[in-house]
């Protein structure tokens, strides 16, 4: 049975901690935003620290975010940032207080590690999306889509994918993040689930050779053939390499799966991009895939 978070009010405090990498500039514009949702900003000592490419040591950083695990009072935390590290992290966490009066976590890219470990070890919903560290270059509706999610509103997505989509329609529960991550994750406690699952997937500055590889190694392990769907979000930023590869990100995951009898969706916007929604790992979700068009719900 999956749990999910209380949904926030107005008044609620929301704590932002820095879990993974030091924060290069302020988000001060990113607080205000949260505090015109109405909700009262609490800031982790985390968010101004730092300690090489960390935003403060491994213990620092841990500290950190107990506290706020802990806190009744805090109703959710966001993460300020991806970058790396919370691996480094993960196993110093004392979940037992938030396994008994869950909170929202919020985030994406680094912080998979902690959205896949509180939903396959704790059975918790958390939600996928954009960080203050990115909020200034964000859409309205990424924006908006993380205020709904936070507040229990209904979301909808719906999109044209310019790549050829696998056509079909299925139900089930939402996971899935950064696909390094996911991998990096593979064979521990916090490795989700994918049987009968609708998995997301996106990444940034992999080569398409790296790409590959992970994909393989999801497909090896069984996990791509147990799927309900497949959500294609972007992967960007990886620079061309002196000898081509041969094939995009999009065709070498349509060659692993194209065989398997679900719907397989591209360009969902999900990933390192201004336009990234928010996805609720472990809520139910419907998902209706044509050739072009895609209409994604939260149920």
């Amino acid at each position: 049975m999956i749990k999910q978070p209380p949904y926030l009010k107005k008044g609620d405090k929301i704590a932002i901690v820095c879990p993974a990498k030091k924060l290069p500039k302020p988000i001060d514009a990113a607080i205000e935003l949260l505090k015109a949702w109405g909700l009262e900003v609490v800031i982790g000592q985390t968010v101004t620290s730092a300690y090489h490419q960390f935003a403060g040591t491994d213990e620092q950083r841990a500290a950190d975010l107990q506290q706020y695990l802990d806190d009744p009072d805090i109703k959710a935390i966001i993460a300020a940032r991806g970058g790396y590290g919370t691996i480094r992290i993960i196993d110093r966490l004392d979940f037992t207080t938030f396994a008994q009066h869950p909170k929202w976590l919020i985030g994406f890219s680094d912080i998979t590690v902690l959205l896949s470990h509180t939903l396959a070890a704790l059975h918790i919903q958390g939600i996928h999306a954009q960080m203050p560290y990115t909020f200034d270059s964000s859409t309205p509706e990424a924006l908006d889509s993380l205020r709904k999610a936070l507040f229990g509103e209904s979301i909808t997505y719906t999109y044209q994918s310019e790549f050829v989509n696998c056509e079909g329609s299925a139900e089930g529960i939402l996971i899935g993040g950064n696909l390094s991550l996911l991998i990096a994750v593979e064979g521990s406690v916090s490795e989700m689930d994918y049987e009968d699952k609708i998995l997301f997937i996106e990444d940034v500055g992999e080569h398409e050779y790296s790409i590959d590889r992970m994909m393989r190694i999801l497909k090896r392990n069984g996990k791509l053939a147990k799927l309900k769907g497949l959500i294609v979000g972007v992967f960007n930023e990886f620079s061309p390499e002196s000898i081509p590869f041969g094939q995009t990100p999009e065709e070498i995951i349509l060659e692993l799966v194209k065989t398997y009898n679900y719907p397989v969706c591209f360009n969902f916007p999900t990933g390192h991009i201004d336009d990234n929604r928010a996805m609720i790992l472990g809520k139910n979700v419907s998902l209706q895939v044509d050739q072009h068009h895609v209409q994604f719900k939260f149920l």
